[in-house]
């Protein structure tokens, strides 16, 4: 019989991390939202078309994300899902450590497996 996975609540005033980004010009932002060890809980995606499909696509893929990370499933799981997906936008991000995307998804999972998931990352959310 399998368990339900036990939900980790975000605190209620956290710390996060926002990341202006672009792709071939389509620009949005990106918040995560960190647990108290600097591990994160919650993702929001905003692109500047209000009202857009790209933009409720990816807010319905920033909710799903957060679900996920609140519901133990370990952030390496998602990037490695996401990291590689082609679909427009696609191209030039300006970003000197991820120059070109797939898509959105793959710049996000891609992002957050460098900014997350390295050694280094790893030592600064230890300090």
């Amino acid at each position: 019989m399998h368990s339900l996975p036990t939900t980790r609540r975000m605190p209620s005033e956290r710390k996060s991390v926002t990341k202006r980004f672009s792709i071939e010009g389509f620009k949005g932002y990106l918040t995560v939202g960190l647990y108290d060890d600097g591990t994160p809980g919650e993702v929001f995606l905003t692109l500047r078309k209000p009202g857009s499909l790209e933009r409720g696509l990816a807010h319905s893929l920033a909710i799903m994300i957060s679900l996920l990370l609140q519901n133990g499933i370990p952030l390496s799981k998602v990037t490695s899902k996401l990291k590689g997906l082609q679909f427009d936008p696609a191209g030039v991000t300006g970003d000197p450590e991820i120059p070109m995307a797939g898509s959105i998804a793959d710049y996000l999972g891609r992002w957050l497996e460098r900014r997350f998931l390295t050694p280094e990352a790893e030592t600064q959310a230890k300090v």
